[in-house]
């Protein structure tokens, strides 16, 4: 699905980083570095960039 909003744990807001860290990558930059850039430092906030998987083109065609 979509990025979550706020960490799952902190709480933090971490949404409004998602299109530009998925555009860095895209351009062959390192994640840490990137999520560096972005002043997410928290372990629990980066491990929602790093462990996502955006699945809604794959279960968008079942509703």
């Amino acid at each position: 699905m979509m990025i979550p909003v706020r960490c799952f744990t902190c709480g933090k807001v971490i949404g409004e980083h998602w299109e530009e860290y998925q555009a860095r990558l895209d351009d062959g930059e390192d994640p840490a570095e990137v999520l560096d850039d972005l002043g997410v430092t928290r372990h629990c906030c980066r491990r929602m960039f790093v462990s996502h998987k955006d699945l809604v083109d794959v279960v968008s065609p079942y509703q």
